[in-house]
């Protein structure tokens, strides 16, 4: 019987394991998608979903890594962001943001080094497109 008991234990922890409870201090964000659409030939969206602890920044990097990655993907070396929108419900954070890519360094404030932002990206386990 003692036997039987601990290999129900250990199931049930071994089913905890891949996400921590919800009232866990320590418990992490998780990256559930990326949505990419072109809306011209250097302008892109990218709708983003996370959950866990997610915060607003971590929804703004998330977009900003698929853009970076989108952009090296299409041989494109930057991008400029346009704008993000990023709104919680129930504990899942969505984030809409919109790109432009270009070969050269675009003009404005707000433009990305695609292949350093993916690769800072990869570092902080940031997943990409």
């Amino acid at each position: 019987m003692p036997l039987i008991a601990g290999v129900v234990c250990l199931s049930v922890l071994a089913a905890c394991a891949g996400r921590p409870p919800v009232d866990s201090p320590n418990r992490a964000a998780f990256y559930d998608g990326v949505e990419t659409r072109l809306l011209d030939d250097d302008l892109v969206n990218f709708r983003v979903q996370m959950t866990g602890l997610a915060t607003r920044a971590d929804v703004e990097d998330y977009a900003k890594c698929a853009a970076s990655q989108y952009a090296l993907i299409r041989g494109y070396g930057f991008a400029r962001h346009v704008r993000t929108n990023v709104q919680e419900e129930g504990g899942v954070w969505r984030g809409d943001a919109v790109y432009t890519i270009s070969p050269a360094l675009p003009r404005g404030l707000q433009t990305l080094d695609a292949e350093v932002v993916a690769a800072a990206c990869a570092e902080q386990g940031i997943p990409t497109v």
